[in-house]
């Protein structure tokens, strides 16, 4: 029962995702249909993620009251609708809408199916929550090259139409397994959403852990496609190429970064991700080159996805049970409403002509300056929630 539940989730994550990534491979195209800039469209991809934010912490106030399944089972629902409504916009306005309510409906599902994960397979959260995370990435790698062949025979609509259609075949599915019984074993003791006050140390800690690398994520691969033809001087169809390595890269890292974070002690296992990241962000706005591009972006790739899931196992191991769901949710809430601004950060300043490779170039720099302060925190006991050497105990 547990097996069927879990499989039908990885199934509704796949299409939760593919309605967030969606929008970078056609970045360009929406530019040319409404006639608008990159800051414009920027603010549309920013959107996406502002939704994937802002019902996290709502919505696990709401879990201390409503069994996880059917929120799960709102979300899917959500996600018919918002794909449908953004097929059918007709202005930048009910584009951006639309937009919107895909991230709400992404929001509510990650802050209501990984505790679920995390609590149907206790002794394997890392695990479960790696390949939870895998399938969910899957979506990232095909969205590109999907994209591409419905734009070669129909126009960017049906991109949505499609990703409507099969959600509403998923969440069906999912309220079928689900009556089964097999998500009690999962509903959590998570019934006093004030207790996540009682943790904001630690989840303050994954804030900073998170969130400045997050919002550089956001500016590079939504502009990724934009990126390579402007600064790299490739084509449309291998920047595109760009994108899928990017994101196929974060397949394989999902599954091991989760097995390693069961492993290896949390808080220096992330440091070495951001430091990698750091370094391979740096890197890149140096090299050209289809081949010379394509490794490091695939390094990059690997790394920043080989961090989300090594952070989600490290604030669900350390979170007790009673305060699990609710301090999840304003950790992921809150960390995504800071990051969600990078798209369009990086879009008004490309529109305000500052080259992509100086952008990269400052924000790296910038966010090594940020992890060498969490590191001298880390080594000196100080960093908000936890104990040097004793982190997963918290």
């Amino acid at each position: 029962m547990t097996r069927r539940l879990f499989g039908t989730l990885c199934g509704l994550v796949f299409l939760v995702n593919f309605g967030r990534v969606a929008f970078p491979p056609l970045v360009e195209t929406l530019q040319v249909q409404f006639g608008v800039g990159p800051a414009t469209i920027g603010v549309v991809t920013s959107l996406v993620w502002l939704g994937t934010a802002l019902p996290r912490i709502p919505v696990g106030y709401l879990l201390t009251r409503v069994p996880r399944d059917r929120v799960v089972l709102g979300a899917g629902t959500v996600l018919v609708v918002a794909a449908a409504f953004t097929a059918s916009a007709t202005s930048i306005l009910t584009l951006q809408i639309g937009a919107f309510g895909l991230g709400l409906a992404s929001g509510a599902y990650f802050v209501s199916a990984v505790p679920l994960v995390g609590e149907l397979f206790p002794e394997r959260v890392g695990r479960m929550v790696g390949i939870h995370g895998a399938a969910s990435q899957v979506a990232a790698v095909v969205a590109a090259p999907i994209v591409v062949v419905i734009l070669s025979s129909f126009s960017w609509r049906e991109t949505f139409w499609a990703l409507s259609v099969a959600a509403a075949v998923v969440t069906v599915l999912l309220y079928a397994v689900s009556r089964d019984g097999s998500t009690e074993t999962g509903t959590g003791a998570d019934r006093n959403f004030s207790a996540a006050l009682g943790h904001w140390k630690l989840i303050l800690t994954g804030i900073l852990l998170i969130a400045p690398a997050g919002f550089i994520w956001q500016g590079l691969f939504n502009f990724l496609v934009s990126y390579m033809t402007q600064a790299k001087g490739l084509s449309p169809a291998a920047a595109s190429t760009m994108l899928t390595i990017v994101f196929a890269a974060g397949v394989p890292a999902f599954s091991l970064s989760g097995r390693l974070a069961d492993k290896f002690p949390h808080v220096p296992y992330i440091l070495a991700l951001l430091v990698a990241f750091t370094a391979s962000l740096f890197t890149l706005t140096f090299v050209h080159g289809f081949l010379a591009v394509a490794v490091v972006v695939a390094v990059l790739g690997y790394v920043i996805h080989s961090l989300f899931p090594a952070l989600d196992t490290f604030m669900l191991s350390s979170l007790p049970s009673e305060a699990r769901g609710s301090s999840y949710a304003v950790f992921s809430g809150a960390a995504l409403l800071l990051e969600a601004n990078g798209s369009g950060a990086v879009g008004f300043l490309t529109e305000a002509n500052v080259g992509f490779e100086l952008v990269f170039r400052t924000l790296s720099v910038s966010l090594l300056v940020v992890v060498a302060v969490l590191a001298v925190l880390y080594a000196v006991g100080r960093l908000p929630g936890l104990s040097t050497g004793d982190e997963a105990t918290v």
